[in-house]
């Protein structure tokens, strides 16, 4: 690919996101032949003495932090029109907002990162900083070299020294993720404001809904029944509106949430697996692996005769969706539905299911999984918002049409993923008689190359009541 615009050594490749002050670009660093990340303030504040005083602050902060939870800095520079730039360490594996995109996080996993998060703001705390803007698409995921990925805080841009935010301040942050302290010119906060910011985040990952206004959030277990009540009573406890009924430190949360993340994960039940094949359809009563829910499921084992093997017929808790998928993938199933919010529409539970052979790693796109996820809305233009979707790391391959007795949409396929090697299909269907509603989501992992066979058979089993 032509580089777009190169920056002293690093050769500009594509736009990673726009902001209010700046544009950050994914950028290659061509004498270290590494991937980097260049942030430049933008053209239309290249007058503002104060943006610009600003937009070197946060990178100053960043190296003023130190820490290998907090994104790095590794260079500073201008450039021939006077505008600023530096240069960080590129996150490979996006955001938590893109962990959000099929809806909220097994319970561990959520608990998990939510800590990780804490424990990066712990360490800006320890530099003198707060950070005052947590939120999702703010937490970055990078791989590291063992395969795992690393959780980094970033854009400092509103941050201050813990010093100078004891004092008077202007108001700052992202509604849903701002405490009251911050809501209002003129008070003081300190690190626990960061506290509340954190609690938010790990509200969002486990019910996928950003919590209402300080002292009117709705408690998380209500919307996420599987969730426990130690677990919802952390983040409450964030969440207080009076922070001095908040967790102490960042640390200090971060710590119950590794305590409550690791039992969580220990409650887990292990996935199905003895279920024989038959050669005439059969129905059983399972105890199925629910990710949410918690209830026994009927699953009926349909057989296919010939190369495409056996399927298993699954629904969602409410038995208006209902799908077959290859029998192999059947091994965990999530049930509770989702929050169209997710993919950008509006935000609502609608039916909806999960089902993978290992669904506690749907969210890592560099682990090897087959499964499907469906989901349901009844409004906005289900489409649009799927053509808009990416997977970094992931090589494009393109979009087809479907057309199916019941449904017919568009499917877009991405291939050979970040060490899984792995394939994702996102379709976006309506019904196929016209009707404008439903309107169904349905992403497709596959491990290897994307099969047409094994999609198309998918989609023209779904049913929607």
């Amino acid at each position: 690919m032509q580089p777009l615009e190169r920056i002293g050594r690093y050769r500009l490749e594509r736009r990673l996101g726009t902001g209010a002050f700046g544009t950050v670009w994914l950028a290659h660093d061509d004498q270290l032949d590494a991937p980097v990340a260049v942030k430049v303030l933008a053209d239309n504040w290249s007058h503002r003495l104060d943006v610009h005083d600003r937009f070197l602050s946060e990178a100053r902060l960043l190296r003023r932090a130190d820490s290998k939870r907090v994104v790095q800095v590794y260079d500073i520079g201008e450039l021939p029109d006077g505008r600023p730039y530096f240069v960080m360490e590129y996150a490979d594996a996006g955001t938590l907002a893109d962990l959000l995109t099929t809806g909220p996080l097994p319970v561990p996993d959520a608990l998990r990162l939510t800590a990780l998060a804490a424990r990066g703001a712990a360490d800006l705390h320890g530099a003198g900083i707060v950070h005052r803007d947590i939120k999702p698409t703010n937490v970055l995921l990078r791989t590291a070299q063992d395969g795992t990925r690393r959780v980094l805080l970033a854009d400092l841009g509103l941050a201050k020294s813990l010093a100078q935010a004891s004092g008077l301040t202007l108001a700052a942050g992202s509604a849903g993720y701002q405490p009251p302290e911050q809501a209002q010119p003129g008070a003081g906060i300190d690190a626990r404001a960061d506290v509340y910011a954190l609690g938010a985040v790990g509200y969002e990952l486990v019910t996928g809904t950003v919590p209402a206004a300080p002292g009117q959030v709705i408690r998380p277990d209500r919307l996420r029944p599987d969730l426990g009540d130690d677990a919802q009573r952390a983040l409450m406890r964030a969440l207080e509106p009076d922070r001095q009924r908040r967790w102490p430190s960042a640390q200090a949360f971060a710590d119950e949430l590794d305590r409550l993340a690791a039992a969580a994960a220990a409650r887990r039940p292990k996935p199905l697996d003895g279920v024989r094949r038959r050669l005439n359809a059969v129905t059983l009563t399972v105890a199925a692996v629910l990710a949410a829910g918690g209830t026994a499921l009927a699953v009926t084992m349909v057989v296919r005769n010939g190369s495409a093997g056996d399927e298993t017929r699954v629904a969602d808790s409410t038995g208006r969706v209902v799908a077959e998928v290859p029998s192999a993938w059947a091994g965990e199933l999530l049930d509770s539905g989702w929050n169209p919010k997710s993919l950008g529409l509006a935000s609502g539970h609608e039916p909806g299911l999960e089902v993978a052979d290992r669904v506690s790693e749907w969210q890592d796109l560099t682990a090897a999984v087959n499964g499907v996820f469906i989901g349901v809305s009844e409004q906005g233009d289900v489409t649009a918002k799927v053509d808009r979707l990416s997977h970094s790391g992931c090589h494009y391959d393109g979009s087809r049409a479907f057309a199916g007795s019941d449904w017919k949409g568009g499917i877009r396929t991405w291939s050979a993923c970040p060490d899984s090697g792995g394939s994702i299909q996102e379709a976006a269907l309506v019904p196929a008689d016209g009707g404008g509603r439903p309107q169904v989501y349905v992403q497709i992992r596959q491990k290897g190359t994307a099969d047409r066979a094994t999609t198309d058979g998918i989609l023209r089993s779904l049913r929607v009541t």
